[in-house]
Protein backbone atom coordinates (compact mmCIF):
# COMPACT_ATOMS: atom_id res chain seq x y z
CA UNK A 1 0.00 0.00 0.00
CA UNK A 2 1.45 3.45 -0.92
CA UNK A 3 1.63 6.17 1.81
CA UNK A 4 1.85 9.52 1.65
CA UNK A 5 5.60 11.38 1.86
CA UNK A 6 5.77 13.91 4.87
CA UNK A 7 5.73 16.94 2.75
CA UNK A 8 2.07 16.36 1.25
CA UNK A 9 1.32 14.90 4.57
CA UNK A 10 1.74 18.10 5.70
CA UNK A 11 0.60 20.08 2.95
CA UNK A 12 -2.29 18.18 3.15
CA UNK A 13 -2.72 18.57 7.04
CA UNK A 14 -2.27 22.30 6.37
CA UNK A 15 -4.79 23.05 3.85
CA UNK A 16 -7.12 20.85 5.84
CA UNK A 17 -6.82 23.25 8.80
CA UNK A 18 -6.80 26.62 7.08
CA UNK A 19 -9.72 28.76 7.67
CA UNK A 20 -12.52 29.52 5.07
CA UNK A 21 -12.08 33.01 4.42
CA UNK A 22 -15.98 34.65 4.60
CA UNK A 23 -17.06 37.93 3.71
CA UNK A 24 -18.39 40.17 6.55
CA UNK A 25 -21.56 42.87 6.22
CA UNK A 26 -19.15 45.54 5.71
CA UNK A 27 -17.20 43.81 2.73
CA UNK A 28 -20.42 43.31 0.83
CA UNK A 29 -21.29 46.70 1.29
CA UNK A 30 -18.01 48.41 -0.36
CA UNK A 31 -18.36 45.78 -3.20
CA UNK A 32 -22.13 46.97 -3.30
CA UNK A 33 -21.09 50.63 -3.45
CA UNK A 34 -18.75 49.94 -6.38
CA UNK A 35 -20.76 47.67 -7.91
CA UNK A 36 -24.80 48.21 -6.96
CA UNK A 37 -26.45 50.08 -10.08
CA UNK A 38 -29.10 51.36 -8.40
CA UNK A 39 -26.67 53.33 -6.27
CA UNK A 40 -24.47 54.41 -9.68
CA UNK A 41 -27.69 55.40 -11.04
CA UNK A 42 -28.43 58.25 -7.76
CA UNK A 43 -24.88 59.23 -8.02
CA UNK A 44 -25.38 60.55 -11.46
CA UNK A 45 -28.56 61.49 -11.00
CA UNK A 46 -27.05 63.36 -7.94
CA UNK A 47 -24.13 65.04 -10.10
CA UNK A 48 -26.72 66.06 -12.81
CA UNK A 49 -29.17 67.67 -10.27
CA UNK A 50 -26.56 69.81 -8.66
CA UNK A 51 -25.84 71.85 -11.82
CA UNK A 52 -29.17 73.44 -11.60
CA UNK A 53 -27.82 75.36 -8.91
CA UNK A 54 -24.66 77.47 -11.21
CA UNK A 55 -27.04 77.42 -14.07
CA UNK A 56 -29.60 79.41 -12.33
CA UNK A 57 -26.88 81.77 -10.48
CA UNK A 58 -25.72 82.21 -14.56
CA UNK A 59 -28.89 83.98 -15.20
CA UNK A 60 -28.12 86.80 -12.68
CA UNK A 61 -24.62 87.40 -14.13
CA UNK A 62 -23.87 89.69 -16.82
CA UNK A 63 -23.59 88.51 -20.71
CA UNK A 64 -20.64 88.86 -22.89
CA UNK A 65 -20.05 88.38 -26.46
CA UNK A 66 -17.82 88.94 -29.24
CA UNK A 67 -19.06 89.52 -32.98
CA UNK A 68 -17.56 89.96 -36.51
CA UNK A 69 -18.20 89.96 -40.09
CA UNK A 70 -15.87 90.01 -43.11
CA UNK A 71 -18.19 90.97 -46.57
CA UNK A 72 -16.18 91.90 -49.99
CA UNK A 73 -17.97 93.31 -52.80
CA UNK A 74 -16.47 93.34 -56.44
CA UNK A 75 -17.85 96.22 -58.47
CA UNK A 76 -17.87 96.68 -62.26
CA UNK A 77 -18.73 100.52 -63.50
CA UNK A 78 -17.74 102.32 -66.76
CA UNK A 79 -15.57 99.81 -67.49
CA UNK A 80 -13.92 100.22 -64.18
CA UNK A 81 -13.69 97.43 -61.38
CA UNK A 82 -13.76 97.95 -57.86
CA UNK A 83 -13.88 96.20 -55.24
CA UNK A 84 -15.05 97.35 -51.24
CA UNK A 85 -13.64 94.95 -48.32
CA UNK A 86 -15.62 95.70 -44.97
CA UNK A 87 -14.54 94.82 -41.29
CA UNK A 88 -17.00 94.83 -38.96
CA UNK A 89 -15.90 93.62 -34.74
CA UNK A 90 -18.57 93.61 -31.80
CA UNK A 91 -18.23 93.24 -28.56
CA UNK A 92 -21.38 93.40 -26.84
CA UNK A 93 -22.07 93.00 -22.78
CA UNK A 94 -25.88 92.71 -21.16
CA UNK A 95 -26.20 92.74 -17.59
CA UNK A 96 -30.19 92.29 -16.22
CA UNK A 97 -31.53 94.31 -14.08
CA UNK A 98 -34.56 93.71 -13.58
CA UNK A 99 -36.08 90.20 -14.80
CA UNK A 100 -38.06 88.27 -12.21
CA UNK A 101 -37.99 85.43 -13.77
CA UNK A 102 -34.28 85.03 -13.70
CA UNK A 103 -34.30 85.46 -10.05
CA UNK A 104 -37.13 82.43 -9.73
CA UNK A 105 -35.11 80.65 -11.41
CA UNK A 106 -32.39 81.25 -9.69
CA UNK A 107 -34.10 80.46 -6.43
CA UNK A 108 -35.19 76.92 -8.35
CA UNK A 109 -31.75 75.85 -8.87
CA UNK A 110 -30.79 75.71 -5.35
CA UNK A 111 -33.54 73.88 -4.83
CA UNK A 112 -33.46 71.44 -7.58
CA UNK A 113 -29.91 70.99 -6.31
CA UNK A 114 -30.74 70.39 -2.72
CA UNK A 115 -33.21 68.18 -3.75
CA UNK A 116 -30.59 66.27 -5.68
CA UNK A 117 -28.30 66.38 -2.88
CA UNK A 118 -31.22 64.82 -0.23
CA UNK A 119 -32.04 62.08 -2.79
CA UNK A 120 -28.61 61.12 -3.32
CA UNK A 121 -28.32 60.75 1.04
CA UNK A 122 -31.46 58.63 0.82
CA UNK A 123 -29.77 56.48 -2.01
CA UNK A 124 -26.98 55.89 0.48
CA UNK A 125 -28.78 54.96 3.53
CA UNK A 126 -31.00 53.37 1.35
CA UNK A 127 -28.47 51.06 -0.16
CA UNK A 128 -27.33 50.06 3.64
CA UNK A 129 -30.95 48.88 5.00
CA UNK A 130 -31.36 46.66 1.21
CA UNK A 131 -27.41 44.93 1.86
CA UNK A 132 -28.23 44.09 5.29
CA UNK A 133 -31.72 42.54 4.39
CA UNK A 134 -29.75 40.19 1.24
CA UNK A 135 -27.27 39.53 3.54
CA UNK A 136 -29.45 38.51 6.30
CA UNK A 137 -31.70 36.82 3.74
CA UNK A 138 -28.66 35.13 2.82
CA UNK A 139 -28.11 33.75 5.89
CA UNK A 140 -31.50 33.10 7.13
CA UNK A 141 -32.08 30.32 4.21
CA UNK A 142 -28.79 29.19 5.07
CA UNK A 143 -29.72 28.02 8.82
CA UNK A 144 -32.89 26.77 6.86
CA UNK A 145 -31.10 24.34 5.45
CA UNK A 146 -28.89 23.10 7.88
CA UNK A 147 -31.99 22.98 10.28
CA UNK A 148 -33.97 20.93 7.77
CA UNK A 149 -31.15 18.86 7.25
CA UNK A 150 -30.91 18.15 10.85
CA UNK A 151 -34.33 17.53 11.02
CA UNK A 152 -34.24 14.80 8.34
CA UNK A 153 -30.99 12.89 9.98
CA UNK A 154 -32.94 12.99 13.11
CA UNK A 155 -35.97 11.82 11.52
CA UNK A 156 -34.46 9.48 9.49
CA UNK A 157 -32.93 7.78 12.82
CA UNK A 158 -35.96 7.65 14.29
CA UNK A 159 -37.47 5.60 10.83
CA UNK A 160 -34.64 3.38 11.22
CA UNK A 161 -35.37 2.76 14.81
CA UNK A 162 -39.12 2.46 14.46
CA UNK A 163 -38.62 -0.20 11.63
CA UNK A 164 -36.13 -2.22 13.53
CA UNK A 165 -38.89 -2.36 16.46
CA UNK A 166 -41.75 -2.92 14.16
CA UNK A 167 -39.47 -5.93 13.51
CA UNK A 168 -38.70 -7.05 16.47
CA UNK A 169 -42.35 -6.72 17.52
CA UNK A 170 -42.30 -3.91 19.95
CA UNK A 171 -43.60 -1.42 17.51
CA UNK A 172 -46.77 -1.29 14.89
CA UNK A 173 -46.41 -0.54 11.53
CA UNK A 174 -48.07 2.84 12.46
CA UNK A 175 -45.27 4.11 14.08
CA UNK A 176 -43.13 3.19 10.61
CA UNK A 177 -45.60 4.54 8.42
CA UNK A 178 -45.32 8.37 10.58
CA UNK A 179 -41.71 8.39 10.19
CA UNK A 180 -41.24 7.33 6.79
CA UNK A 181 -44.48 10.39 5.67
CA UNK A 182 -42.67 12.99 8.14
CA UNK A 183 -38.80 12.27 5.94
CA UNK A 184 -40.33 12.23 2.57
CA UNK A 185 -41.94 15.67 3.99
CA UNK A 186 -38.58 17.21 4.94
CA UNK A 187 -37.26 16.10 2.57
CA UNK A 188 -39.21 17.81 0.15
CA UNK A 189 -38.71 21.11 2.35
CA UNK A 190 -35.21 20.65 2.14
CA UNK A 191 -35.26 20.78 -1.91
CA UNK A 192 -37.18 24.53 -1.20
CA UNK A 193 -35.02 25.39 1.35
CA UNK A 194 -32.08 25.18 -0.71
CA UNK A 195 -33.87 26.42 -3.93
CA UNK A 196 -35.14 29.16 -1.73
CA UNK A 197 -31.09 29.44 -0.36
CA UNK A 198 -30.15 29.98 -4.34
CA UNK A 199 -32.71 32.76 -4.60
CA UNK A 200 -31.39 35.06 -1.86
CA UNK A 201 -27.96 34.57 -3.19
CA UNK A 202 -28.63 35.44 -6.36
CA UNK A 203 -30.50 38.63 -5.34
CA UNK A 204 -27.50 39.27 -3.32
CA UNK A 205 -25.50 39.26 -6.39
CA UNK A 206 -27.55 41.61 -7.86
CA UNK A 207 -26.18 44.25 -5.57
CA UNK A 208 -22.36 43.06 -5.63
CA UNK A 209 -22.19 42.05 -8.83
CA UNK A 210 -21.15 38.93 -8.74
CA UNK A 211 -21.85 35.47 -6.65
CA UNK A 212 -21.12 35.98 -2.89
CA UNK A 213 -18.78 34.19 -1.00
CA UNK A 214 -19.58 32.57 2.13
CA UNK A 215 -20.84 34.82 4.86
CA UNK A 216 -20.19 35.16 8.18
CA UNK A 217 -22.93 34.71 10.44
CA UNK A 218 -23.80 36.18 13.77
CA UNK A 219 -22.22 34.98 16.77
CA UNK A 220 -23.41 35.01 20.38
CA UNK A 221 -26.30 36.93 22.25
CA UNK A 222 -27.35 40.06 20.59
CA UNK A 223 -27.02 43.04 22.49
CA UNK A 224 -30.89 43.83 22.77
CA UNK A 225 -30.99 47.66 23.51
CA UNK A 226 -33.76 50.10 23.41
CA UNK A 227 -33.80 52.88 21.38
CA UNK A 228 -32.42 55.93 22.55
CA UNK A 229 -34.82 58.20 23.08
CA UNK A 230 -37.11 55.46 24.19
CA UNK A 231 -40.17 57.70 22.77
CA UNK A 232 -42.03 57.20 19.80
CA UNK A 233 -42.52 60.78 18.86
CA UNK A 234 -39.37 61.81 19.14
CA UNK A 235 -38.55 59.48 16.66
CA UNK A 236 -41.50 60.83 14.51
CA UNK A 237 -40.03 64.59 15.17
CA UNK A 238 -37.21 63.91 14.26
CA UNK A 239 -38.29 62.13 10.77
CA UNK A 240 -39.64 65.27 10.19
CA UNK A 241 -37.10 67.36 10.21
CA UNK A 242 -34.38 64.86 8.86
CA UNK A 243 -35.53 62.45 6.74
CA UNK A 244 -33.93 63.02 3.58
CA UNK A 245 -37.21 62.09 1.19
CA UNK A 246 -38.75 64.38 2.97
CA UNK A 247 -36.33 67.05 2.68
CA UNK A 248 -36.18 66.34 -1.20
CA UNK A 249 -40.38 66.57 -1.20
CA UNK A 250 -39.80 69.77 0.41
CA UNK A 251 -37.27 70.91 -2.20
CA UNK A 252 -39.84 70.04 -4.80
CA UNK A 253 -42.48 71.74 -3.37
CA UNK A 254 -40.14 74.95 -3.43
CA UNK A 255 -39.71 74.08 -7.19
CA UNK A 256 -42.76 74.87 -7.90
CA UNK A 257 -43.40 77.14 -6.03
CA UNK A 258 -40.60 79.48 -7.95
CA UNK A 259 -41.93 77.86 -11.31
CA UNK A 260 -45.20 79.79 -10.48
CA UNK A 261 -43.12 82.79 -10.29
CA UNK A 262 -41.33 82.18 -13.56
CA UNK A 263 -44.33 82.07 -15.42
CA UNK A 264 -45.90 84.58 -13.29
CA UNK A 265 -43.00 87.56 -14.45
CA UNK A 266 -43.95 86.40 -18.02
CA UNK A 267 -46.46 89.21 -17.41
CA UNK A 268 -43.91 91.66 -15.86
CA UNK A 269 -41.39 94.31 -17.59
CA UNK A 270 -37.65 93.24 -17.75
CA UNK A 271 -34.88 96.35 -17.69
CA UNK A 272 -31.18 95.33 -18.92
CA UNK A 273 -28.32 97.13 -18.86
CA UNK A 274 -26.63 96.77 -22.14
CA UNK A 275 -22.90 98.09 -23.42
CA UNK A 276 -20.86 97.56 -27.16
CA UNK A 277 -18.12 98.16 -28.99
CA UNK A 278 -18.24 98.19 -32.58
CA UNK A 279 -15.24 98.97 -34.77
CA UNK A 280 -16.14 99.05 -38.68
CA UNK A 281 -13.60 99.21 -41.32
CA UNK A 282 -14.14 100.29 -44.78
CA UNK A 283 -11.75 99.58 -47.49
CA UNK A 284 -12.23 100.44 -51.55
CA UNK A 285 -9.24 99.42 -54.25
CA UNK A 286 -9.36 100.73 -57.33
CA UNK A 287 -10.35 104.24 -55.77
CA UNK A 288 -8.01 104.06 -52.29
CA UNK A 289 -10.65 104.69 -50.32
CA UNK A 290 -10.10 103.71 -46.62
CA UNK A 291 -12.15 104.30 -43.56
CA UNK A 292 -12.58 103.36 -40.20
CA UNK A 293 -15.12 104.11 -37.55
CA UNK A 294 -15.49 102.98 -33.73
CA UNK A 295 -19.40 103.18 -31.75
CA UNK A 296 -19.28 102.57 -28.49
CA UNK A 297 -22.94 102.81 -27.08
CA UNK A 298 -23.90 102.22 -22.92
CA UNK A 299 -27.66 102.64 -22.44
CA UNK A 300 -31.15 100.99 -21.15
CA UNK A 301 -33.05 98.31 -22.38
CA UNK A 302 -36.64 97.86 -21.43
CA UNK A 303 -39.26 95.40 -22.66
CA UNK A 304 -42.99 95.46 -22.18
CA UNK A 305 -45.04 92.39 -22.85
CA UNK A 306 -48.50 93.09 -24.24
CA UNK A 307 -50.04 89.84 -25.64
CA UNK A 308 -48.80 86.95 -26.45
CA UNK A 309 -51.93 84.77 -27.51
CA UNK A 310 -52.87 83.48 -24.03
CA UNK A 311 -49.46 81.65 -24.03
CA UNK A 312 -48.01 83.39 -20.85
CA UNK A 313 -51.51 83.11 -18.84
CA UNK A 314 -51.92 79.15 -19.73
CA UNK A 315 -48.49 78.88 -18.38
CA UNK A 316 -49.36 80.20 -15.44
CA UNK A 317 -52.40 77.97 -14.40
CA UNK A 318 -50.61 75.40 -15.63
CA UNK A 319 -47.79 76.16 -13.28
CA UNK A 320 -50.59 76.89 -10.37
CA UNK A 321 -52.13 73.41 -10.74
CA UNK A 322 -48.13 71.76 -10.55
CA UNK A 323 -47.52 73.76 -7.24
CA UNK A 324 -51.13 72.23 -5.40
CA UNK A 325 -49.73 68.74 -6.83
CA UNK A 326 -46.32 69.69 -5.14
CA UNK A 327 -48.26 70.68 -1.96
CA UNK A 328 -50.32 66.93 -1.95
CA UNK A 329 -47.21 65.02 -2.75
CA UNK A 330 -45.34 66.64 0.55
CA UNK A 331 -48.22 65.88 2.87
CA UNK A 332 -48.30 62.68 1.22
CA UNK A 333 -44.75 62.07 2.11
CA UNK A 334 -44.98 63.30 5.55
CA UNK A 335 -47.22 60.84 6.37
CA UNK A 336 -45.37 58.40 5.56
CA UNK A 337 -42.41 59.30 6.95
CA UNK A 338 -44.53 59.33 9.95
CA UNK A 339 -45.71 56.19 9.60
CA UNK A 340 -42.39 54.31 8.24
CA UNK A 341 -40.95 55.97 11.74
CA UNK A 342 -43.15 54.43 14.10
CA UNK A 343 -43.21 51.05 12.07
CA UNK A 344 -39.14 51.05 12.28
CA UNK A 345 -39.69 52.42 15.99
CA UNK A 346 -41.84 49.30 17.17
CA UNK A 347 -39.72 46.63 14.80
CA UNK A 348 -37.23 47.40 16.99
CA UNK A 349 -38.99 47.12 20.67
CA UNK A 350 -41.17 44.78 19.27
CA UNK A 351 -38.27 42.67 18.06
CA UNK A 352 -36.67 42.87 21.29
CA UNK A 353 -39.37 40.80 23.05
CA UNK A 354 -40.12 38.64 20.54
CA UNK A 355 -36.26 37.38 20.07
CA UNK A 356 -36.44 37.39 23.78
CA UNK A 357 -39.62 34.81 24.18
CA UNK A 358 -38.46 32.82 21.61
CA UNK A 359 -34.75 32.38 23.11
CA UNK A 360 -37.70 31.50 26.44
CA UNK A 361 -39.41 28.99 23.50
CA UNK A 362 -36.45 27.29 22.19
CA UNK A 363 -35.16 26.16 26.04
CA UNK A 364 -38.72 25.40 26.22
CA UNK A 365 -39.18 23.26 23.11
CA UNK A 366 -35.57 21.69 24.00
CA UNK A 367 -37.02 20.20 27.43
CA UNK A 368 -39.97 19.36 26.08
CA UNK A 369 -38.57 17.17 23.30
CA UNK A 370 -36.22 15.36 25.94
CA UNK A 371 -39.10 14.98 27.99
CA UNK A 372 -41.59 13.39 25.07
CA UNK A 373 -38.36 10.85 24.32
CA UNK A 374 -38.59 9.67 27.45
CA UNK A 375 -41.84 9.08 27.73
CA UNK A 376 -41.67 7.23 24.20
CA UNK A 377 -39.22 4.90 26.00
CA UNK A 378 -41.37 4.16 29.20
CA UNK A 379 -44.24 3.91 26.86
CA UNK A 380 -46.64 6.77 27.37
CA UNK A 381 -45.71 8.43 24.50
CA UNK A 382 -45.88 7.40 20.67
CA UNK A 383 -43.06 8.21 17.78
CA UNK A 384 -45.65 10.81 16.36
CA UNK A 385 -45.57 13.01 19.82
CA UNK A 386 -41.44 12.85 19.39
CA UNK A 387 -41.90 13.82 15.68
CA UNK A 388 -44.09 16.42 16.42
CA UNK A 389 -41.94 17.79 19.57
CA UNK A 390 -39.19 17.73 17.38
CA UNK A 391 -41.10 19.57 14.46
CA UNK A 392 -42.33 22.32 17.34
CA UNK A 393 -38.16 22.50 17.91
CA UNK A 394 -36.97 23.17 14.58
CA UNK A 395 -39.92 25.64 14.26
CA UNK A 396 -38.53 27.70 17.33
CA UNK A 397 -35.08 27.64 16.10
CA UNK A 398 -35.71 28.89 12.66
CA UNK A 399 -38.50 31.41 14.03
CA UNK A 400 -35.51 32.35 16.30
CA UNK A 401 -33.06 33.18 13.70
CA UNK A 402 -35.45 34.94 12.12
CA UNK A 403 -36.69 37.31 14.61
CA UNK A 404 -32.60 38.24 15.47
CA UNK A 405 -32.35 39.22 12.02
CA UNK A 406 -35.29 41.13 11.39
CA UNK A 407 -33.86 42.68 14.98
CA UNK A 408 -31.02 44.20 13.28
CA UNK A 409 -32.50 45.02 10.28
CA UNK A 410 -35.49 46.90 12.45
CA UNK A 411 -32.53 48.81 13.97
CA UNK A 412 -31.23 50.08 10.40
CA UNK A 413 -34.11 51.51 9.17
CA UNK A 414 -35.12 53.19 12.67
CA UNK A 415 -31.79 55.03 11.82
CA UNK A 416 -32.91 55.41 8.32
CA UNK A 417 -36.07 57.00 9.07
CA UNK A 418 -34.45 59.84 10.88
CA UNK A 419 -32.27 60.49 7.91
CA UNK A 420 -29.00 59.63 11.08
CA UNK A 421 -28.25 56.20 9.34
CA UNK A 422 -25.03 55.80 8.94
CA UNK A 423 -21.44 52.89 7.79
CA UNK A 424 -20.81 53.17 11.49
CA UNK A 425 -24.65 51.57 12.49
CA UNK A 426 -23.46 49.25 9.73
CA UNK A 427 -19.95 48.83 11.36
CA UNK A 428 -21.87 48.05 14.44
CA UNK A 429 -23.80 45.27 13.22
CA UNK A 430 -20.71 44.06 11.62
CA UNK A 431 -19.15 43.56 15.01
CA UNK A 432 -21.65 40.95 16.15
CA UNK A 433 -20.64 38.41 13.27
CA UNK A 434 -18.53 35.80 13.81
CA UNK A 435 -15.04 34.06 12.46
CA UNK A 436 -16.68 30.82 11.33
CA UNK A 437 -18.81 30.86 8.22
CA UNK A 438 -22.15 29.45 7.70
CA UNK A 439 -21.99 26.63 4.54
CA UNK A 440 -25.29 25.24 2.66
CA UNK A 441 -23.79 22.62 0.18
CA UNK A 442 -25.58 20.79 -2.16
CA UNK A 443 -27.05 17.93 -0.72
CA UNK A 444 -25.48 14.86 -0.83
CA UNK A 445 -27.51 11.97 -3.21
CA UNK A 446 -29.22 9.94 -0.95
CA UNK A 447 -31.87 8.81 -3.27
CA UNK A 448 -30.46 5.28 -2.60
CA UNK A 449 -31.01 5.90 1.01
CA UNK A 450 -34.15 7.16 1.25
CA UNK A 451 -35.64 4.25 -0.95
CA UNK A 452 -33.83 1.55 0.74
CA UNK A 453 -35.39 3.26 3.91
CA UNK A 454 -38.87 3.44 1.91
CA UNK A 455 -38.60 -0.04 1.22
CA UNK A 456 -37.60 -1.64 4.53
Amino acid sequence: MRTLKPLPLMLCLLGLSSPVLASDLMEVYRQAQDMDATFASARYARDAGIEALPQGRSLLLPTIGLSGAKTRTDIERGGSDFSNTNRTWTLSLSQPLFRWQNWAQYKQGEAKAQQAEALFVSAEQDLIVRVAQAYFDVLLAQDNVELQRAQKAAIAEQLEQAKISFEVGTATITDTNDAQARYDLVNSQEIAALNDLEVKRRALEVLIGRYPDMLKPLAGKLPLDLPQPNEMDKWVESADAQNPQLLAQRANYEVAKQQVEVNRAGHLPTLDLVASRSKNSNATFGTSAIGQTTTDSVGLQLNIPLFQGGYVSSKLREAAASFEKAKQDLELTKRQVDLQARQSYLGVTSGIAQVKALEQALVSNQSSLESTQLGQEVGVRTSVDVLNARQQLYNAKYNLAQARYNYLVSRLKLKAAVGSLTEDDLSQVNQWLGDHPQTAAPPANDEKTAAKQHNG
